[in-house]
């Protein structure tokens, strides 16, 4: 807390609406329409992240889109912190919220799971390397990408506190949240047993 004292409250609502532009930029809608396939929020689930971006067989776009949506949460944080250390928790967290309600779609977007791991990774990188591991292996174990993300963003808090500590848990915390939110429908279709499974179209 004395740190941030140390900076004015427009420094950090500067960063924050820096981080929040960067993450607003929908780059699955972006290189599915570049690539001549029309728009993705009429495909699929209607979600412009690289899961749905693969629903369209399309695997070098996914591929792609993910780099992207993570790239651009990770590179919020690290340009904030080469600049104003210790700041980097606000780049991030407007990251994310411009991932999921993006100035440049009417404040609608994706579910926020790649520009998650993103932040994670640039401000602990084994924090997010963990929560990559637990949603490779639980997209192993059962091929649902929602069901992997919301298992990867439940252990991002206690993993954010076994390797950082309270700060990067509390953004963690509410990041979670806004996922869990986020995917309330393919909850829904979980609960039934209709949520499309990894590579189906």
């Amino acid at each position: 807390m004395n740190m941030l004292a140390d900076y004015s409250t427009i420094l950090l609502l500067t960063i924050f609406a820096c981080g929040y532009i960067t993450g607003s930029v929908p780059f699955g809608l972006v290189l599915h329409q570049i690539a001549g396939l029309g728009d993705l929020r009429k495909i699929g689930s209607g979600n412009i992240g690289a899961t749905n971006v693969l629903r369209t067989g399309n695997k070098f776009l996914a591929l792609l889109t993910l780099l992207l949506d993570i790239g651009k949460g990770a590179a919020a944080v690290f340009i904030v912190e080469y600049f104003y250390p210790g700041l980097g928790l606000f780049a991030g967290a407007g990251a994310f919220l411009g991932h999921i309600y993006s100035i440049f779609l009417k404040l609608s977007g994706g579910k926020g799971v790649a520009t998650f791991l993103g932040i994670l990774i640039a401000l602990s990188p084994l924090t997010g390397l963990s929560c990559c591991i637990v949603w490779i292996i639980s997209a192993f174990l059962f091929r649902i990408s929602s069901l992997s993300a919301i298992i990867a963003a439940l252990a991002s808090p206690l993993l954010g506190y076994y390797f950082l500590g309270i700060k990067i848990t509390i953004l963690a915390t509410i990041m979670c949240a806004l996922i869990i939110f986020k995917h309330k429908d393919n909850i829904r279709r979980l609960m039934a047993g209709t949520e499309p499974k990894i590579g189906n179209k």
